[in-house]
């Protein structure tokens, strides 16, 4: 067998690094934008709610075009780098502006630029991150190195994101909300490291391009013929079951960090240097994510380790809720409850991260699988997939969270002091179930997916059987 390429540190994190780009972003956009524009900026809450569905709405359209376009697109530079140069000053230049509008417009008057904001923004991060993540499937075959790579993206994305996130609250705010100069400096800074992110992604991959893979052979394209390839590529089984297990855990992750602040403050009683200390934790997370996400996709493979990681994982996480409510923990307001919720966290967001770097591994390794059934390596559109039900799974679990809130009868704002006893029993109680639950539904679609590290190779064996046959065909030299 012919050994793979597999990619070296170099260009490890320069793919790695491009995912600080959509970590800040991201971040941005779930933690600040409706704080921002709504309490700050003074736009009804509604309406900034409906600047982000109408974006959601172009996302539907745009990822799986921009990933099927990447897919065949023919240029001197390949598939993949002619999106990501030409979005690498866009996506920072409307980044800049989203946090930086006009002065003299605020309220309702503000809708319009924010609309266009969120919509440009979604928009140019697509044309960076769908054909940019692609190239984890490109950059090598190999099922370990896979995981690696994506290890890497993963790890720069949370590092990023929470980097950003601590310089907003804890130097350029300066604990004061109200600091529009510190939410615009914010935005320059974000914009910045975003511009950074992607170049590097990009330039640090660009000697690759003469490795990766070349678009089929040109055919005439009508639109339903178009859409017909689309359709035959997602409905591969083993994309459905990661489609599905993506829903599903990114349902949990929406509870999850919408009531975050809401059972550190009112279910554990912490104050907010307490909580600024687990929000810190989480680099050591993500640390330990980046050794253990690799070391457990080569000891059992990608999808056994990723079930036995979020079994481990979303078993851990709502652990010390349940045990809260059987009286099993220390009182609020102990050290000991405190560094025992710390060391549970570290350790739990660790595993959590290094599920979705094994998930996302496990993406790369349908195209093969595709690619024997369709003919086409579609890439593009396998991750636009991903990353599309990425954005619109958030919203449901922050719908769902916002259910539990209501069935507590906990108003946004209330002291925590001032909380009810029945209330707090019950917040805890439907934020452990309601990940639980998630979680679980979760692993059982990941359990449908039928690629394995044997099933891999014996597929890349095919191919090169079929390349061999075509080269060796009638008309060959």
């Amino acid at each position: 067998m012919t050994e793979l390429r597999k990619p070296g540190l170099a260009t490890r994190l320069a793919f790695g690094i491009g995912g600080a780009a959509d970590g800040i972003k991201n971040n941005g956009f779930d933690y600040f934008l409706l704080f921002f524009y709504s309490q700050i900026l003074g736009v009804p809450a509604a309406l900034v709610g409906l600047a982000l569905i109408l974006a959601l709405i172009v996302d539907a359209v745009s990822d799986p075009v921009v990933g099927y376009w990447s897919d065949n697109v023919r240029t001197r530079f390949g598939r993949r780098h002619p999106f990501m140069y030409g979005a690498l000053i866009p996506v920072a230049v409307v980044y800049f502006f989203t946090w930086n509008p006009p002065a003299g417009l605020v309220g309702n008057d503000l809708f319009p630029w924010l609309l266009a904001m969120t919509i440009l923004v979604r928009l140019a991060f697509t044309f960076y991150d769908v054909p940019s993540t692609a190239l984890a499937a490109e950059l090598t075959q190999d099922y370990d190195a896979r995981t690696s790579l994506m290890s890497f993206r993963y790890f720069f994305g949370w590092f990023g994101g929470l980097s950003i996130q601590i310089l907003l609250l804890w130097v350029l705010l300066q604990n004061d909300f109200t600091n529009i100069a510190g939410w615009n400096t914010y935005g320059l800074v974000a914009a910045a490291c975003i511009f950074a992110a992607v170049l590097i992604c990009a330039a640090g991959t660009h000697r690759h391009i003469r490795h990766l893979k070349p678009p089929p052979a040109a055919r005439n394209l009508t639109l339903g013929k178009i859409f017909g390839e689309i359709v035959e590529t997602i409905s591969n089984p083993s994309f459905r079951a990661l489609f599905l297990a993506t829903l599903c855990g990114l349902i949990a992750s929406g509870i999850s960090a919408t009531l975050n602040q809401y059972i550190n403050s009112i279910f554990w009683g912490f104050d907010p240097q307490q909580i600024a200390g687990l929000t810190v934790a989480v680099y050591v997370s993500a640390v330990l994510a980046l050794v253990l996400a690799p070391l457990i996709g080569k000891t059992f493979g990608k999808k056994r380790g990723a079930i036995y990681t979020g079994i481990l994982a979303f078993t851990i996480a709502p652990m010390p809720v349940f045990l809260r409510l059987l009286g099993l923990l220390p009182p609020n307001g102990t050290e000991a409850l405190y560094y025992f919720v710390l060391c549970v966290t570290v350790f739990d967001v660790a595993l959590i991260i290094a599920y979705q770097m094994l998930a996302a591994s496990m993406i790369a390794d349908i195209v093969e699988d595709s690619e024997i059934q369709t003919g086409r390596r579609s890439e593009g559109i396998f991750f636009a997939g991903i990353s599309f039900i990425r954005k619109l799974s958030q919203g449901a679990g922050v719908l769902t969270a916002s259910v539990i809130l209501s069935i507590a009868g906990i108003v946004a704002g209330t002291a925590p002091e001032l909380v009810a006893d029945s209330s707090t029993r019950t917040l805890g109680l439907g934020y452990a179930i309601g990940v639980l639950t998630s979680w679980t539904l979760m692993l059982v679609c990941i359990s449908f997916y039928r690629i394995s590290r044997e099933s891999h190779d014996e597929t890349l064996s095919r191919l090169r059987a079929l390349e061999g046959a075509q080269e060796s065909g009638p008309g060959s030299q």
